[in-house]
């Protein structure tokens, strides 16, 4: 498990997304489920920051971690909370923001919010396998990433 705080700052999205990405190749997670991950910490940390306050106390930044347990990685941030829930947003065509929630839901297993009363922390599961099960399995074609159903979701 890896735990990360980190400024409420934008800046803090970049050396987020560089930690992730060493300590998952180091676990053996294959590069593609690692660029989705990046992608996935990026949008939970920017909402949080566009959205949410900092966690209370004299630092006032963000946790930010991430483990795996078997092939599911858990990526979470959490932040002091804001005054409404998170939720995927349906933006017009036109908008510029609004789609991250969404594309956090097509390249995870799930995602979800946990409250408690230092704020809440926004999380989302990845199906990780590690890249040596494959290289020494027969299956040499079996597929990563998001879900099926996810994916209908999106297109309906």
């Amino acid at each position: 498990m890896s735990i990360v705080y980190l400024p409420h700052a934008p800046s803090s999205v970049s050396l987020a997304r560089r930690s992730l990405n060493n300590d998952l190749l180091s676990w053996g997670v294959s590069e593609g489920v690692v660029d989705d991950a990046a992608v996935i910490l990026s949008e939970l940390l920017s909402n949080a920051l566009r959205h949410a306050r900092p966690l209370p106390g004299d630092e006032g930044g963000i946790k930010i971690s991430w483990i795996r347990v078997g092939d599911t990685v858990e990526l979470a941030v959490t932040d002091g909370g804001a005054a409404t829930e998170p939720r995927k947003g349906e933006p017009a065509l036109s908008s510029l923001g609004g789609r991250g929630l969404g594309i956090v839901e097509i390249l995870s297993q799930s995602w979800g919010v946990r409250r408690d009363d230092q704020g809440s922390t926004v999380w989302a599961h990845l199906h990780a396998p590690s890249r040596y099960a494959f290289e020494n399995s027969e299956d040499r074609g079996a597929e990563t990433g998001a879900p099926v159903q996810n994916l209908r979701q999106v297109t309906r």
